[in-house]
């Protein structure tokens, strides 16, 4: 009798771990079946031309790029550089697969790396301003004449290309020093290190109001289309439409436009490359002047 129910128990913890060997098993195929449909998300480098601190920008643009890789199904990374010429250097190389570029820049880098416009800002164009120290009595641009002024880099557009080639026009003489970034700018010419210094409206309307305060704008440029959000060729076209479906969605939640309203931005559009043919009318004007500054 002993034997029969030894016997019996032996089958039964068989019976058990058979069966939890098949369920084992199966839930080994359900996992990589799961796997094979849902891939990881493609990792694309997000490049942010650095108008700011490195810090300040991943601040307002990560919950940005957060977003949009959910809805799109992609891995956003927020990259940039420290500073302009750097960013300038990795556009030519193409490190970024999809960039917040100047007009000039992609103007540039179009042609240079193929890189094409997704999107740009609904009903904005973008203007320069030079700005001054508020204790100044300086009401026009010739009283900048023979002065040191401020630019964050040479191919800065708005903030640098444009009112060097308006100054130039004007025959008024100055030179000029790079110093890095748009904030740079505020903050030297706000410590009277600077007579004058270039920016934005959007980088200077988001300073602390300590440095603001010190500061007022002198002149405000013309008005040009406004920086383009680029992929590189390597992105796959699928990628490309998912991308600007997901930024141009962005505005029709109130997330997303409180998230826009942190970059200062407006809606977004879908923009095409010859948005930007009114910059390339300006640029043979602004690289004759970068050669001239080099001599």
């Amino acid at each position: 009798m002993f034997l029969m129910i030894s016997r019996a128990g032996d089958d039964c913890l068989y019976t058990v771990k058979a069966l939890l060997y098949s369920a084992l098993l199966l839930l080994f195929q359900l996992g990589t079946a799961v796997a094979k449909a849902e891939p990881l998300p493609q990792t694309l480098v997000f490049g942010v031309v650095p108008q700011q601190a490195a810090s300040t920008l991943a601040k307002v643009w990560g919950p940005l790029l957060a977003e949009v890789s959910q809805n799109a199904k992609l891995d956003l990374r927020f990259a940039t550089a420290p500073d302009i010429p750097t960013f300038e250097a990795r556009l030519a190389k193409g490190e970024y697969d999809i960039a917040y570029m100047n007009p000039h820049h992609y103007v540039q880098f179009n042609q240079a790396q193929g890189y094409q416009a997704l999107v740009k800002e609904t009903d904005k164009m973008l203007k320069g301003i030079i700005v001054v120290p508020i204790t100044t009595s300086d009401k026009d641009l010739e009283a900048l004449k023979g002065q040191t002024l401020a630019f964050p880099a040479p191919g800065a557009f708005a903030a640098s290309m444009i009112p060097r080639a308006n100054l130039k026009q004007r025959n008024i003489d100055f030179t000029p020093v790079y110093v890095g970034s748009h904030d740079s700018v505020y903050m030297a010419v706000s410590n009277g290190l600077f007579a004058a210094g270039g920016g934005v409206g959007r980088t200077f309307n988001n300073l602390p109001a300590a440095v603001k305060s010190k500061l007022r704008i002198l002149w405000t440029t013309p008005a040009y289309t406004p920086h383009a959000i680029a992929v590189h060729p390597r992105v796959s076209a699928s990628t490309r439409v998912a991308l600007q479906g997901e930024l141009v969605a962005l505005f029709d939640s109130e997330q997303g436009q409180q998230l826009l309203s942190n970059l200062g931005f407006n809606a977004l559009e879908p923009a095409n490359d010859n948005d930007w043919d009114n910059v390339r009318t300006l640029n043979l004007g602004a690289k004759s002047i970068r050669l001239q500054e080099a001599r």
